[in-house]
């Protein structure tokens, strides 16, 4: 099934333009958007999945769970979706608030996108995961120390954003 997207301006208004997510060259003042969900459980360790061995960019790599916004939906529904879907986890009874967003512009290649960060907090263990096939071959939960040394070996996609949302969550919490 072809996944198709709505195009946003840089203030996240939507353009009333919705297009195929596969192939998207966006231009100048065109966004689409995504969502990442940093899943932490209580012993401070962060939900990581490795991504299937198949995708076209960062195979076999480490992330946290995430994904494109689909047309119609909102950013809030678009974590819900993806956690549920590539981790089997509810996360429907958290704060559904970003804790960090950002911007990406890349003309050249036409990736263009906005992506909101959310931050879960679970008294979850790997038991309690059920990934899906299609996305992931494996998952645990990592120290940001053990994090930090896959981005260190080019492994862990999205490290510098990920920390930069942490951080800022932390700032606004003092």
């Amino acid at each position: 099934m072809e996944e198709l997207i709505d195009l946003y301006d840089e203030n996240r208004k939507p353009l009333g333009v919705t297009i195929p997510r596969a192939g998207a060259h966006l231009k100048e003042g065109e966004f689409m958007l995504y969502v990442l969900a940093i899943v932490e459980n209580r012993e401070g360790k962060y939900l990581i999945t490795q991504r299937a061995l198949d995708k076209s960019w960062g195979a076999g790599w480490w992330e946290v769970t995430g994904g494109g916004v689909l047309s119609g939906e909102t950013s809030t529904q678009a974590v819900l979706r993806e956690v549920g879907e590539e981790v089997g986890l509810d996360v429907s009874n958290e704060s559904l608030v970003p804790v960090h967003a950002y911007k990406n512009v890349d003309l050249e290649s036409g990736d263009n996108y906005i992506v909101d960060i959310y931050h879960f907090h679970l008294d979850i263990t790997e038991k309690d995961v059920t990934l899906q096939e299609s996305e992931a071959i494996g998952c645990k939960f990592a120290t940001w120390d053990e994090i930090k040394e896959l981005a260190d070996q080019g492994v862990f996609l999205h490290f510098s954003r990920l920390r930069q949302a942490l951080l800022a969550e932390k700032a606004v919490n003092c």
